[in-house]
């Protein structure tokens, strides 16, 4: 098929949304797991680490005169699947067609990795600090460094996308670069997934100096709990209360003495009794034993039932919702959506989560959205 000046009829943005959403949805028919980046707000980025990847692509003169033709695109949620793993970003975009994009990016250097470790060591506390990207000055210069940091340099990006564009870098292939950074911002960690190494090596490389330091048994530093939850999505169990025992209470003592003389008393009234009048009987106890007193404390039961990162992707893709619209109909944050849908096998979840779970998952697309509605109007 040929078009009036060799270009493709330009197909207007909301019909291109329509056409990606009817293919994505028979894509999750078919088992796949689809991941679509959406853009709340003019802003691409929010937080350090997706900020941080931007400015560093666009520190090369290379890519810093075509990502900018990536902005519109991911912006109006053209990427409409994005999935990161070790040293390989998938991606389809949708444009005239849905193109798919394949980005190979080299893992880090063992040596270079390791420079970063000696370089951070004892300066970054705890994993939500590093996450978040709250730490000192000189521990932002080392992980942002342009050539010794752990953002990858030109040289070690492949791009490739199946759209007609003549350019390495198309803007399918810049809208996904963009999209990286937006994904960064609820999921930090898959940046060091990307580059293949493990992110809490750089509060545990010299946890030992601090552990003898400290007198603790544990080489590694901690989050507090409260904390997990909204940044990893790490729902962690709710262990049921160590139950309270009272102990039965203590028959009181009698002394021995005075149980012996009470005996031979009984015995005697009982024989002379007998020697003088044998119609009288002697008093029999009458007084029923008293029985062992037993506690029941029986532990509490939540009946739960099996969730997996599967199954929640498949009830928001159900309801048509973006992770933080899903987010606000279960009651946690969007972050913790994002890592249930990225975690394998069950999801260990909080009692009041689980609770909100049961409560949606037989929903219809409707009466989902008009819950979030009413949720929304509060």
């Amino acid at each position: 098929m040929s078009w009036y000046g060799g270009f493709r009829p330009y197909v207007p943005v909301a019909k291109r949304r329509a056409n990606a959403l009817k293919k994505m949805e028979k894509l999750r028919k078919k088992g796949h797991d689809i991941k679509p980046v959406q853009i709340e707000g003019r802003k691409i980025t929010h937080t350090f680490w997706g900020q941080a990847w931007c400015d560093h692509l666009e520190s090369f003169s290379d890519y810093s005169n075509r990502l900018p033709r990536g902005r519109t695109y991911v912006r109006n949620g053209s990427v409409c699947h994005l999935d990161i793993e070790k040293g390989q970003i998938s991606a389809m975009v949708s444009g005239s067609e849905i193109y798919t994009v394949q980005i190979a990016i080299k893992t880090l250097a063992r040596k270079k990795w390791q420079a970063v470790k000696s370089r951070c060591a004892g300066q970054i506390d705890t994993l939500l600090e590093l996450l978040q990207g709250r730490f000192s000055k000189n521990v932002m210069s080392v992980v942002t460094d342009r050539d010794t940091g752990l953002f990858p340099q030109p040289g070690e990006i492949k791009l490739t996308c199946s759209c007609p564009d003549w350019a390495v870098m198309c803007k399918h292939v810049a809208a996904v670069l963009y999209g990286v950074g937006a994904r960064l911002d609820l999921s930090p960690e898959l940046l060091f997934l990307l580059r293949g190494v493990d992110h809490e090596e750089l509060i545990s490389a010299d946890a030992g100096v601090a552990a003898a330091v400290a007198g603790t048994t544990s080489g590694r530093k901690r989050i507090a709990q409260e904390a997990l939850p909204d940044l990893f999505g790490i729902e962690i169990s709710e262990d049921a209360p160590a139950a309270e025992t009272t102990p039965a209470p203590r028959r009181p003592k009698t002394p021995s003495k005075p149980k012996k003389k009470a005996k031979v008393a009984a015995k005697g009234a009982n024989k002379r009794a007998t020697e003088t009048g044998p119609h009288k009987a002697p008093v029999k106890n009458t007084s029923a034993p008293r029985k062992p007193v037993t506690q029941k404390n029986p532990p509490p039961s939540h009946g739960t039932r099996s969730v997996t990162g599967k199954g929640v992707a498949r009830l928001r893709a159900k309801f048509g919702m973006s992770q933080s619209q899903f987010a606000k109909l279960i009651g946690v944050s969007a972050p913790t959506i994002g890592n249930w849908e990225h975690k394998s096998g069950r999801l260990g979840l909080h009692a009041r989560s689980l609770e909100a779970w049961q409560a949606i998952k037989h929903m219809t697309k409707q009466e989902a959205w008009r819950k979030l509605d009413g949720i929304a109007r509060k």
